[in-house]
């Protein structure tokens, strides 16, 4: 082995610490997510787990009316943000705000098979034959009047039944 090849194969074992940059974005990303913290009720905010100082900074900023003054307290609860792990965080807020990606996917695809519904006469038959458990009669009902609601612009009363019975037939 020579000794460039040494050398190149210690420098990729060496862990280079962050940058300032990248600690900077850290350091944002974390101040970002506090000032979401911010917005939570006390209740959904008891529900985090969060340390005492960090509840009491929340707290505190809550209470401030003065641009200045809250920009500092948000840059405080930015450096006690330090001190939590940010995942289970996020990952509590996601759910809440019901934005899990499975989620939206399973909407996405009761929204498809409404409009499949409306637009295609053989997917009603597709649909129970996958899943036999429906109730036909009512769906092609609910079809049925969905297309007049369309045709004649009327509120779309069947149409969104129809999606609250996709989801009682498709859960997720």
């Amino acid at each position: 082995m020579h000794y460039h090849e040494q050398a190149n194969e210690l420098d990729d074992e060496i862990e280079l610490p962050p940058s300032k940059t990248k600690i900077k974005q850290q350091m944002h990303e974390l101040q970002d997510l506090g000032e979401r913290l911010t917005e939570l009720s006390n209740e959904k905010l008891r529900e985090l787990d969060l340390p005492e100082r960090l509840l009491d900074a929340i707290k505190e900023l809550k209470k401030i009316n003065k641009f200045g003054a809250q920009r500092r307290q948000l840059q405080y609860i930015g450096r006690l943000m330090r001190e939590v792990e940010p995942e289970p965080i996020i990952a509590k807020l996601d759910a809440w705000n019901g934005v899990s990606a499975t989620h939206v996917a399973w909407l996405h695809r009761l929204e498809q098979w409404r409009d499949r519904l409306l637009d295609q006469p053989d997917a009603l038959g597709e649909l129970l034959a996958t899943h036999p458990q429906a109730d036909g009669q009512r769906l092609r009902t609910l079809v049925r009047n969905a297309v007049k609601e369309r045709e004649l612009a009327k509120p779309p009363k069947n149409y969104r039944e129809i999606f609250q019975m996709l989801k009682e037939i498709m859960p997720e």
